[in-house]
């Protein structure tokens, strides 16, 4: 069993390099199951999320290699229409995108439901409604969604998303970029990904225009072609480091950013009487002696994103005063507040909204990452606590932050990934560290 083992009170300084974007990443890779040759993908994230999809994609027939560590070219020009693997498949959100590029390049797909961070139900119905509009029959049975093209090829189609919804978004724009004629999205989320995956299917040969904004208008065409891209660096990870040294009191150059992407989450993390200092490609963040209370409500894109909700919700729990999250997007996504609970955190939960009784001192503890985002907040956590605290069920982490113990290392932090025996082991308590 691998945790992570953390001991507190150090501040973190130096400089850390961020990844490209896990949420345009595992969106782009599905994407290029629609394209009749090379695609050549650059800064790529190397997390679990990732490994997988592309694993998924050479099952389906695609070859994909490894440039270097971080660029890879897939080439899906032999990719055959078969069923995806399960055991993959349902261990990722991401699956889903594949309903999108299979209907468009086989005209019929059959994937699981989406699985990833348990935090609350994920209804695909957007989905649904957004694959049927371009002339898909679709069904869900037995954990499995099934979609056919009548006729053959998925057609334009006006669709209106009746919540704003990432994922619809960005399958019914990949759905739609082979389809006959024009595909209006409307009520489309705007978030920087979306915008990432349009640039990357427009690269290919697509005609998609309007990602940003909240209709986008994909004109279909016979054949996307293969070509380079590179990710955008990852908002997220970017707001974790953020984050952690503002809750560390440490001070931080966050490379390889879009400083634009970051707004709402430098705006709050100012509030707090953190110092953040954009440049062109970075961000340096300065933490405060005292940490002020604030609220935080997360919202679609540019709103504050759902995805720091509970980075800020360990950082709050420093703060002098009573601070309040109400989560906008999903019903049940505080459920790292029992962890933080365990190290002396005070949070109170009604439905969506949580109160913090901030500047309390945490204290180390056995706690587990109950989602990816949860998992980095009980790092952020550890790392301002006294004494030991060990995280389990880091697997989650993993798929979505790459090198996240080398990269905290390298700023200072105490924190090894640990093997331990499994329980079920007897006659040994040997302890694997990994620097």
């Amino acid at each position: 069993m691998d945790k992570y083992v953390i001991h507190g009170g150090t501040a973190l300084h130096g400089e850390v390099e961020i990844s490209g974007a896990k949420n345009a990443a595992v969106a782009i890779i599905p994407a290029a199951l629609l394209v009749e040759g090379v695609c050549r993908i650059e800064n790529i994230p190397q997390i679990s999320d990732t490994d997988m999809l592309l694993t998924i994609l050479a099952e389906l027939g695609a070859r994909v290699s490894y440039i270097n560590r971080t660029t890879i070219e897939i080439d899906c020009t032999d990719a055959r229409y078969q069923d995806a693997p399960y055991d993959l498949m349902r261990k990722i959100r991401a699956s889903y995108y594949l309903i999108g590029s299979m209907l468009g390049r086989f005209g019929s797909a059959k994937t699981t439901m989406p699985g990833g961070c348990n935090f609350g139900v994920r209804p695909i119905d957007q989905h649904i409604k957004g694959m049927t509009a371009l002339g898909a029959d679709v069904s869900v049975k037995n954990g499995f969604v099934y979609a056919d093209a009548l006729g053959g090829r998925l057609h334009g189609a006006r669709i209106y998303l009746d919540k704003v919804s990432v994922g619809a978004t960005m399958n019914i724009m990949i759905a739609a970029v082979l389809a006959s004629g024009r595909t209006i999205i409307e009520n489309a989320a705007r978030e920087p990904h979306i915008v990432d995956l349009a640039n990357f299917l427009n690269s290919m040969g697509a005609d998609v225009r309007g990602a940003g904004t909240d209709t986008i208008k994909v004109n279909g065409v016979e054949k996307l072609h293969g070509g380079s891209y590179s990710i955008i660096p990852d908002q997220i990870e970017a707001g974790t480091y953020m984050v952690a040294a503002a809750a560390t009191g440490g001070e931080v150059l966050v490379k390889n950013v879009i400083p634009k992407h970051l707004e709402c989450i430098s705006a709050k993390l100012r509030e707090t009487g953190t110092i953040v200092q954009e440049y062109e490609d970075s961000v340096l963040v300065k933490g405060a002696s005292n940490l002020r209370r604030v609220n935080v409500k997360t919202m679609p894109y540019p709103g504050f994103p759902t995805d720091m909700q509970p980075q800020m919700g360990a950082l709050l729990c420093l703060a002098n005063g009573t601070s309040v999250i109400t989560e906008g997007i999903y019903d049940n996504r505080f459920k790292y507040v029992n962890e933080l609970r365990k190290m002396g955190a005070e949070i109170q939960v009604d439905g969506r909204i949580a109160i913090i009784e901030g500047g309390r001192r945490l204290t180390g503890a056995p706690v587990m990452a109950c989602d990816l985002r949860a998992g980095a907040a009980m790092v952020i956590a550890g790392m301002c606590a006294a004494g030991e605290t060990q995280v389990e069920d880091i697997h989650f982490i993993e798929r979505g932050y790459e090198n996240f113990v080398g990269k905290l290392r390298a700023l200072g932090a105490d924190i090894s990934l640990v093997s331990f025996p499994d329980e079920a082991e007897t006659g040994s308590d040997k302890i694997i560290a990994f620097g």
